[in-house]
């Protein structure tokens, strides 16, 4: 059976995040990265792997990653 590559949806609730960077800091694959003025954006949802880190890290709760089907 061949392996198939889950996809993940990266949320970001802006009203409780504080522009920390902890997140965009410690993506493995900089699926979230530093947006103006600090801000998490993510540009690209297919690089991230679920590996949940951002969402562990993060302090405010502002973080959820989701499984998106297969690609």
């Amino acid at each position: 059976m061949p392996s198939v590559k889950k996809n993940f949806k990266v949320e970001i609730n802006y009203e409780y995040c504080k522009k920390c960077g902890l997140c965009y800091w410690i993506c493995p694959t900089k699926t979230i990265i530093a947006g103006e003025y600090g801000k998490p954006e993510v540009p690209d949802h297919a690089k991230c792997i679920g590996c949940l880190q951002c969402e562990k890290i993060c302090p405010d709760f502002a973080i959820n990653v989701i499984e998106d089907g297969e690609k």
